[in-house]
């Protein structure tokens, strides 16, 4: 009986460790940035509560509560990139 044909394993180039770098440490600032712009955010949401919207810039009623929760998600964005 006549022999079937085989079929090749296709390979898949394996990656070098050259090719493969290790991720770069954040910079120094990046943490300490971090950090203050999330207290810095609740601080500013929690001054708006407390002087119903006319502190920390008079006039723009909750748009503070804007401000202050779009630090405080600036600071937790950073947390991705942080090595």
């Amino acid at each position: 009986m006549p022999e079937s044909r085989k079929r090749k394993k296709k390979t898949t180039p394996t990656p070098h460790a050259t090719t493969q770098s290790a991720p770069t440490p954040s910079p120094k600032w990046w943490a300490p940035t971090m950090s203050t712009l999330m207290v810095v955010g609740l601080v500013w949401v929690v001054a708006t509560y407390l002087f119903r919207g006319e502190f920390p810039i008079p006039g723009i009623g909750n748009w503070n509560l804007g401000i202050g929760f779009g630090l405080i998600m600036a600071g937790f964005l950073m947390t991705m990139r942080w090595r």
